[in-house]
């Protein structure tokens, strides 16, 4: 399970299935008459706990228990996601006329003509109704599907070979001036070393002559390495170019991008996995 695959939908659904169940402990009917000495709550009556309370807490935790799996669950054919969702609506659906119609077939009783919906009820509802709203448009809205836990900053890949703070190639580290020696210029200089012309210089000064091959046209740069991160889960293939994915990247984690194919990125996860991302639209570097 991966924290970091949670979203800020998810966030906002788990803190109102929070709120869901601490609503179920306050008094479900509110009374103003002096003959109410025992106001029940929703652990009273089985049926509306059952199908407004807990059906939303359930709902959430399926949820995102569907976000912390690697691959989608289903049971009877149905995805645990979409279950959950189902769940949180029914929940917010009962509970919608719940609140109307407290009592049900009592509200006719003379005894309970004063009895209304309790703060149990009203704060379940308004609960109820936050978590399916979030449960639905999370997959939907921009806002709601960045990553709930940002990732930190990696450091930056050092070139293969060389240790962090140490030059790399026989060549000065970084802040380090330049030397002169060994016939090579100083930091600034352009004098040439080893009989060789300086930059921009022919040997002895002269011309090249008419009809002289020109040098060579300097060679693109080399791929670096780079952290990237995605703004959505997408899936890695295999680099063979099968139409299977052999995983997939979840946003909030950092993967590490070594070659680059195109449009399309070589990247690999933190257990060692290669394959070729092939949507990088909006991807977060490192």
């Amino acid at each position: 399970m991966n924290i970091r695959s949670l979203t800020r939908g998810d966030g906002v659904v788990i803190v109102a299935a929070v709120v869901l169940f601490i609503a179920s402990f306050p008094g479900t009917f509110s009374c103003d008459s002096d003959s109410c000495t025992s106001v029940p709550n929703a652990w009273d009556s089985l049926g509306l706990l059952m199908s407004v309370y807990l059906a939303g807490v359930i709902g959430a935790a399926l949820v995102i228990l569907t976000r912390l799996l690697p691959q989608p669950r289903k049971v009877f054919g149905l995805d645990l996601g979409q279950l959950g969702t189902a769940l949180t609506v029914f929940a917010a659906w009962t509970a919608l006329w719940t609140v109307f119609d407290p009592l049900g077939s009592f509200s006719d009783v003379q005894s309970v003509a004063r009895i209304g919906a309790g703060a149990g009820l009203v704060l379940g509802l308004i609960a109820a109704l936050v978590l399916a709203a979030a449960a639905v448009a999370s997959p939907l809205v921009p806002a709601l599907k960045g990553p709930l836990v940002p990732a930190s900053r990696p450091a930056r890949p050092q070139p293969y070979g060389q240790q962090q703070g140490q030059p790399g190639y026989g060549y000065p580290g970084a802040g380090q001036p330049q030397q002169p020696g060994h016939g090579y210029p100083g930091a600034g200089q352009q004098q040439p070393g080893y009989g060789y012309p300086g930059a921009g210089q022919t040997a002895g000064g002269a011309q090249p002559p008419v009809g002289a091959t020109p040098p060579p046209a300097q060679q693109p740069a080399e791929f670096a390495p780079f952290w990237f991160a995605v703004p959505v889960p997408r899936p890695l293939y295999g680099e063979d170019g099968a139409p299977t994915a052999i995983a997939e990247l979840t946003p909030g984690t950092w993967y590490l991008a070594v070659d680059q194919r195109g449009q399309e990125l070589v990247a690999q996860t933190q257990d060692g996995k290669r394959g070729v991302l092939r949507d990088t639209s909006g991807i977060q570097r490192g």
